[in-house]
């Protein structure tokens, strides 16, 4: 039982450990400007079969940011999440899973060009003996870079991310993903991301690697949608991910 958890907290990682433009995984160097908070409220619905195990999480991740200046944003998201395991016996579990904090800080912008780094830590509020959590405090930092290329925007992140946890998982897991946008009208964005990070997995040496397509709509100046579709590229990412959002800036 605990290796079914050890595996859905893997595929739950790698739903909604970022908090990037939705439906995008990669971050990019944009902060909401000082006072202005952004709350955001994505879904993402992961379905997985391998060996004849077949893996369905959902996730509903409400993202709260908030301008401490024009360049540094305090972020929390707390997630809520539901798994369903069909194995020789079925496992559904739902409920919250692990806070997280983060602050991004735009430390340099010239000629398009800009770079940023992202902290944060994960706060075990989820059970672990259910698979939503990992049921020990963890960190992260991430260095962003954005090119403006009008109409085009390329966002590029590395990470370093801390997995303590209490399912005898890596503890050292590395990110890399690279994305663009394209400002196809005033108000829609094409996007596009792909990117991979260590498995937590100690038996696989395999990373797992992702694809990914999906549109931003601005349905008003400070109100956003957007859907997106993951297709996993190797059998240790998740076979296939559906991804909706909103936006809303005040």
């Amino acid at each position: 039982m605990k290796k079914v958890f050890a595996t859905v907290v893997l595929f739950l990682v790698f739903l909604g450990n970022s908090y990037a433009s939705h439906p995008l995984i990669t971050d990019d160097t944009g902060t909401q400007g000082k006072g202005k908070f952004q709350l955001e409220l994505n879904s993402e619905y992961g379905v997985d079969k391998e060996d004849g195990v077949t893996s369905k999480t959902f996730e509903f991740a409400p993202t709260l940011s908030y301008g401490l200046t024009d360049t540094i944003d305090i972020v929390v998201g707390v997630p809520y999440q539901h798994f369903k395991v069909e194995d020789t016996v079925t496992t559904k579990e739902s409920g919250l899973s692990d806070t997280s904090v983060e602050v991004k800080w735009r430390f340099f912008e010239k000629d398009g060009l800009s770079f940023a780094v992202k902290p944060g830590i994960s706060i075990p509020t989820g059970d672990e003996n259910k698979g939503l959590g990992t049921g020990k405090v963890g960190y992260s930092a991430y260095l962003i870079t954005t090119k403006e290329l009008k109409p085009i925007n390329i966002h590029f992140n590395l990470g370093y991310i801390r997995n303590e946890n209490k399912f005898d998982e890596r503890k050292n897991i590395l990110h890399a993903s690279v994305a663009g946008e394209y400002e196809a009208t005033e108000k829609l964005k094409i996007v596009a991301n792909i990117g991979t990070e260590t498995n937590t997995d100690k038996s696989s040496n395999v990373s797992p690697a992702f694809a990914l397509a999906g549109v931003i709509y601005s349905v008003t100046e400070n109100i956003s949608v957007d859907a997106g579709y993951k297709y996993g590229l190797n059998k240790t990412e998740t076979d296939n991910t559906y991804l909706f959002g909103v936006a809303i800036k005040f």
